[in-house]
């Protein structure tokens, strides 16, 4: 009609990483009823670790924690080995490596979603950026393992000191939730919640300016999953023939990964953009069981 205007409707496509990521996040967390009640699902599969970081206290979380449960293990009244949690941790790294952290775990689609925020991002210097990468690292063989395993208390239980004292995605996914919904635990939430909350709000504002801020510096599981990506089954290759040298791969990359020097670096996070974005193809990923080199056939004379 004359004097009107027509208004289109931008189209919204969600990459195949993103959609991985909301049905991970949906599966993992399915346990609605437990959102609105403000209580912990206690089913049978909650003995099942899942392989990403995702706190046992979400009300919707129907499997464990492997961190949590790696310092219940090792903290516990008897101190036994965790076979179990560090074998499964082992099968997810061999098979999969970082893509657990590309592409299945929550929290790391909720910094990617923050990073999204209109605002000025910062690239952190290398001088700076590649020493704070080993904080993942001291927080694993620290906070996860020593203390769990060694600072021994009064009762003979130790506490799970990153997932008291430092874990973001249990204090967003677990503590939040539980004090809205539930009004009588609220009272209870003393100087350590604030103190959590406090850290949780400074990992978030630091994720809108620097991708997966918490991936790149602080993440235990994301340090464990770190030691497959170069030997492990699933990986990323370059064909140097079609590489041209644009770099594009590298300025797209969330972890600052320099691909065309060693694109199965442990900061790899296996999402693909670099393979997106590739503009002759040369950059490809596949499951490699077998990664012995084959043998060459005898030439016919």
């Amino acid at each position: 009609m004359p004097g009107m205007h027509r208004y289109r409707l931008r189209s919204f496509k969600l990459s195949f990483q993103r959609k991985v990521q909301l049905i991970s996040a949906v599966l993992i967390n399915g346990y609605a009823v437990g959102f609105a009640k403000g209580k912990i699902f206690t089913g049978g599969t909650k003995a099942v670790c899942v392989p990403v970081l995702n706190c046992y206290s979400c009300p919707g979380a129907l499997g464990a924690c492997p961190i949590g449960s790696l310092q219940a293990v090792l903290g516990g009244a008897s101190h036994r080995f965790p076979f179990y949690v560090l074998g499964l941790l082992m099968l997810f790294g061999v098979v999969l490596g970082r893509l657990v952290c590309g592409l299945l775990c929550p929290f790391g689609l909720v910094q990617e979603l923050l990073h999204k925020i209109p605002s000025p991002k910062l690239k952190v210097p290398k001088k700076i950026d590649r020493p704070l990468r080993w904080l993942k690292y001291i927080v694993l063989t620290v906070m996860v393992i020593l203390l769990p395993a060694f600072a021994v208390t009064d009762t003979g239980v130790t506490p799970p000191y990153f997932c008291k004292y430092l874990c973001p995605a249990g204090t967003l996914g677990g503590g939040i939730p539980l004090l809205t919904a539930n009004p009588s635990l609220r009272a209870l939430a003393g100087a350590l919640f604030s103190w959590k909350a406090l850290v949780l709000a400074l990992i978030l504002l630091a994720c809108v300016f620097i991708p997966r801020a918490f991936c790149r510096y602080l993440c235990p599981l994301g340090a464990f999953y770190s030691l497959f990506n170069r030997f492990g089954f699933y990986q990323m290759k370059l064909d140097r023939d079609k590489c041209v040298g644009c770099k594009k791969c590298e300025r797209v990359c969330p972890m600052a990964v320099e691909v065309t020097k060693d694109i199965n670096s442990g900061e790899c996070l296996r999402c693909g953009r670099c393979r997106e974005i590739c503009p002759t193809k040369a950059i490809s990923s596949r499951v490699d069981i077998d990664r012995r080199q084959p043998s060459q056939k005898p030439e016919k004379m």
